[in-house]
């Protein structure tokens, strides 16, 4: 099933794509479709969640961990946790202007995961049955920032930092898929969810463990090697297959 979040006259309105036309829906943890919106003629689409936190792991995939440095080093032995605050989400197809603060500004395409129901202390088997969707999240990082800020707000979760969508698929296999982020037109990542050290389920689980997921909220299960930088001008594109292509461009601070 896909799930779409499009713009209507007074806000965003969820409802159901195929092979069909656009109907409106209201499921757990979405935003309930007012009745002002079941005549009205849906417009561009929204990122997929309201969430009340981005969830994100870091190092989940061996070839990043090496082109990030730190080769040698011992694997993870459990998810590393880092967030996004819900200002960073961005429509697809949004321009994002190229912060004025950092002259390193990466792309980093991953698969994202949108919980369904609260989530608290499950096991992995549970927390899979938590899931809503999945979808594409384009998970950008000023890089000099995270190497010399205290904390990583700044590089991780400054406005527009967490490109999302385009939509929800429910028939994903998410151990199973392949993440692909292209910039302008060129492959720069390129991999299989099976190489991520830990599963979408092992993530969840351990999330939950010391934090409630609620739904509505946002997992991005980290990205395989290939980031890079980014100049005003680029499009970049993030494909996971089974979903579909989350596109935006980098343009000039107006």
């Amino acid at each position: 099933m896909r799930i779409v979040r499009r713009e209507f006259e007074g806000g965003g309105r969820w409802g159901v794509e195929g092979d069909g036309p656009w109907r409106p829906v209201t499921f757990p943890g979405l935003e309930p479709l007012g009745e002002e919106g079941t005549g009205a003629r849906p417009g561009r689409l929204l990122a997929p969640a309201m969430p009340s936190k981005i969830v994100c792991v870091g190092r989940n995939y061996r070839d990043h961990i090496r082109e990030m440095g730190h080769d040698g080093e011992p694997l993870p032995t459990e998810p590393g946790i880092f967030l996004k605050g819900p200002n960073a989400l961005a429509d697809p197809g949004a321009e994002i202007p190229y912060p004025p603060f950092t002259r390193s500004f990466h792309f980093e395409g991953e698969l994202a995961v949108v919980v369904g129901r609260r989530l608290w202390r499950v096991s992995e088997e549970e927390a899979l049955k938590g899931v809503l969707g999945y979808t594409a999240a384009l998970d950008l990082t000023a890089r000099d920032c995270q190497k010399n800020d205290l904390q990583w707000a700044r590089a991780k979760s400054s406005d527009l930092f967490c490109p999302l969508g385009p939509w929800i698929e429910t028939a994903v296999d998410p151990d199973h898929t392949v993440v692909r982020t292209r910039v302008n037109g060129e492959v720069r990542q390129e991999a299989s969810t099976e190489l991520m050290i830990f599963p979408v389920g092992r993530i969840l689980s351990h999330i939950s463990s010391f934090m409630t997921l609620e739904p509505g909220d946002v997992v991005l299960t980290g990205t395989p090697a290939g980031v890079g930088p980014l100049e005003v001008g680029d499009r970049v594109e993030v494909t996971v297959e089974g979903v579909g292509t989350l596109g935006v461009r980098i343009v000039a601070v107006s």
